[in-house]
């Protein structure tokens, strides 16, 4: 285990800048690439009230915390172990953003205290064993009908392999079925995934969008030849989102 946290620690101790393209832009700016898709995630699975408390766990430099703060989200607040992480967040003036260990965040939560945990692009940075705890801790911590959405690495996708091994800090990826495995047996009542398709918001992104559905189509094609089934719920993209339900 130590050898373990030697190896995260050196990583994340130079998680934004040991990297050949920089993860944090200078300015708000350089959030507006994650804008439409945050903003439409927002719309879609965030809890009515404005005033649900709401913990991202691993939550960067705090983009998702961002664009909620600016829907009206009052009681939501992140943590990240990196610490320069929490000083991009600081530095950009993205407001609750703290640096501290997401086991240790968990075990502080009182039981059923939170409507809603958000892990974006989080759980494939662990091992089985760490996971099954983590999905055990959120379980915990949520209230009933408290929502868990987690953003991570689609191994269905034939390019998942530029996200699962595009960071050396990653472990796995997973399918609906394995992440239905995990959050099953940890006592979540539904789970629905969602693909990572182009969010619509110009002309260009609609290009993409158009794009996107032919190529996906063709990607079927490949499946019903090779299996015989036409799999209409299939996840394609390199990414998706789960929405768990306690």
């Amino acid at each position: 285990m130590t050898q373990v946290n030697e190896y995260r620690d050196r990583i994340y101790d130079h998680y934004v800048h040991a990297r050949t393209v920089p993860l944090v832009q200078p300015g708000f700016d350089g959030l507006a690439s994650r804008q439409p898709y945050v903003v439409a995630m927002i719309r879609r699975h965030f809890p009515s009230d404005r005033d649900a408390a709401i913990l991202d766990l691993g939550c960067g430099h705090g983009t998702v915390l961002h664009f909620a703060q600016l829907a009206g989200y009052t009681k939501c607040r992140g943590v990240d172990r990196s610490a320069e992480q929490v000083a991009e967040a600081k530095r950009l003036g993205i407001a609750g953003v703290s640096e501290g260990d997401l086991a240790e965040t968990l075990n502080a939560t009182p039981n059923a205290s939170l409507d809603m945990v958000l892990t974006f692009d989080v759980i494939e940075h662990f091992g089985r064993d760490e996971l099954l705890m983590l999905a055990d801790e959120i379980h915990r911590v949520l209230r009933p009908n408290g929502k868990w959405i987690a953003h991570t690495v689609n191994a269905e996708s034939p390019f998942f392999g530029r996200i699962r091994y595009g960071d050396v800090t990653h472990e796995q990826a997973f399918t609906r079925t394995s992440i239905g495995q995990l959050l099953l047996s940890s006592g979540f009542r539904s789970i629905s995934c969602y693909e990572d398709s182009p969010v619509v918001h110009g002309l260009k992104s609609a290009a993409r969008w158009v794009m996107w559905k032919v190529m996906r189509g063709m990607m079927r094609l490949y499946l019903a030849a090779e299996t015989g089934s036409l799999d209409r719920s299939v996840i394609l993209s390199q990414n998706f989102l789960i929405v768990a339900e306690k």
